[in-house]
């Protein structure tokens, strides 16, 4: 217990001298907030690529992060043989700690583990996520396969990453649009607005969540993952609604209800707009373009949620 608590300070430690919040800081090494902070306070073992990541972001050897090659194996959740197999095994070069970084060497925006995640996230949206490989994601990072797997050890690790990475950057997204928005059906409308797969980004994005919905069809990690994200989202949109209501924009509905027949139809249409072609025809047959379908949100919020105005 006392190691492992000697490593969550250190840990504290590199999360000060990045300057950054924990948050932050747990997106930079790509694992949900809330298991940071459970590790910081002692709840839970930091994994042996949780502390490789950490020590790349932080430019420090995990020798440092667990004070000695003795303690590898009491303060991570694992093993000598797991630390080998993540590429952070502790040699006999000096410590460094925060203060003291690595030689200089190219590092790209927001560290190599992050780095990782969009490639593999973008690999997923173009190809599949069964048709990426390892050696596809090092080369798109203009690194080494020993790099990726000194990260994240397995291809199970490297998916849960990108699904919470794609969380992370959806619901930050959202958050920025509607940010000081007060109208709900404003609110609404722009939310719809973000769902519309209408850019190549936004394309992109969505052809990674309909891979993800089917790897969390199998997956128990992705299945309790997506399972969150979907809870999370529809109680945006119910919130939305709920506040429509008080306002006397929306009528009075069940809130979670609508929110939920509301993000059902977004899903099901998109997945018809990304069978189409970008420009919105499939072989000349209309109304399957992102246009169409923000067309057909917007008609259901207007006939099933917004308030009737009087005359």
């Amino acid at each position: 217990m006392q190691q492992q608590d000697e490593v969550a300070a250190r840990v504290r430690q590199v999360i000060d001298a990045a300057g950054v919040s924990a948050r932050e800081f747990a997106r930079r090494i790509v694992i949900d907030p809330s298991k940071l902070s459970r590790s910081l306070n002692g709840i839970r073992r930091f994994t042996a690529a949780e502390l490789a990541r950490i020590a790349d972001i932080g430019a420090v050897d995990v020798g440092w992060l667990l004070g000695s090659a003795a303690g590898a194996a009491a303060g991570a959740d694992t093993d000598a043989a797991g630390l080998t197999a993540a590429g952070a095994a502790v040699t006999a070069s000096p410590v460094r700690s925060p203060s003291a970084p690595r030689p200089p060497e190219p590092s790209p925006e927001g560290g190599r583990p992050l780095q990782i995640v969009r490639e593999t996230v973008r690999l997923i949206a173009e190809r599949g996520f069964h048709a990426v490989r390892v050696a596809d994601i090092a080369a798109a990072c203009h690194t080494s396969t020993a790099a990726i797997h000194y990260h994240f050890p397995g291809r199970d690790e490297l998916l849960e990453a990108a699904v919470r990475w794609c969380m992370d950057e959806d619901t930050r997204c959202r958050a920025d649009a509607t940010a000081g928005t007060r109208h709900a059906g404003d609110e609404l409308r722009l939310l719809i607005e973000l769902q519309t797969p209408r850019t190549e980004q936004q394309r992109r994005q969505w052809c990674v969540w309909l891979d993800l919905w089917a790897e969390a069809a199998r997956s128990t990690t992705v299945g309790r993952l997506h399972v969150e994200y979907y809870r999370q989202w529809r109680g945006t949109v119910a919130d939305v609604i709920r506040r429509g209501v008080e306002q006397g924009v929306f009528r009075p509905v069940d809130a979670d209800g609508a929110a939920l027949a509301l993000t059902a139809l977004i899903d099901g249409l998109a997945s018809q707009v990304l069978a189409t072609e970008p420009g919105g025809r499939d072989d000349g047959v209309p109304g399957t373009g992102a246009q169409a379908m923000h067309d057909a949100l917007t008609a259901h919020v207007d006939a099933c949620l917004t308030a009737p105005t009087a005359d």
